[in-house]
């Protein structure tokens, strides 16, 4: 994982990971304290801060990776970009895009603020609630993927109808569908009459 100032401040000198925090917020976005990563995620959840990153290839299609199998939570599913949290004190655009090049190897040539969604999306498969308050971005990819095998199975571009038809038939994420559609009109507007 490449060090930057926010991860260098998450692992400790013998190279071992500290315990990830994420930051809790209240309903209106603003920081009231910190929680480690997975107590956060469980039942009933603490409502916490997150992102989600939807870039797409210069035809209009969306970037989708299949979450690596060996993660703890939502493994093996399909989902947008790339989503995650930021640590107490970075700002959810520095995260996004620290997280899209640790995860895919690329930094998107474009990423643009697409608002935020509040959402409540208990995953039956592990038990753990995905109670955030997301932050959305939009962009575009242009240079060739470089997937961390530790975070990401696979990855496909997708026009909107491949998309319907691989939902209709994959597992996705639980959040997926609430933050796509909370980002289309930020899709529209970039990806113009791509169908989206």
């Amino acid at each position: 994982m490449p060090i930057t100032p926010a991860t260098a401040t998450h692992s400790s000198p013998d190279g071992t990971a500290d315990a990830i925090l994420l930051e809790l917020v209240d309903e209106g976005g603003v920081t009231i304290g910190t929680a480690e990563k997975l107590a956060a995620h469980q039942p009933p959840g603490q409502l916490h801060r997150a992102f989600s990153v939807f870039l797409f290839d210069e035809q209009g299609r969306l970037l989708l990776q299949q979450r690596a199998l060996g993660k703890y939570h939502s493994p093996g599913v399909w989902s947008n970009t790339c989503c995650g949290h930021p640590y107490p004190g970075e700002a959810p655009f520095a995260a996004a895009a620290r997280r899209t090049y640790e995860e895919l190897g690329v930094s998107p040539t474009l990423l643009a603020e697409a608002g935020t969604v509040r959402y409540n999306h208990p995953d039956p498969a592990s038990g753990l609630v995905e109670q955030e308050f997301n932050h959305l971005f939009v962009g575009l990819v242009q240079s060739p993927l470089r997937p961390d095998p530790q975070e990401i199975a696979d990855t496909v571009f997708v026009a909107p109808e491949e998309l319907a038809a691989r939902h209709a038939r994959d597992p996705f994420s639980a959040w997926f569908m609430t933050v796509l559609d909370a980002a289309r009109p930020a899709i529209r507007e970039l990806t113009g009459p791509a169908g989206w």
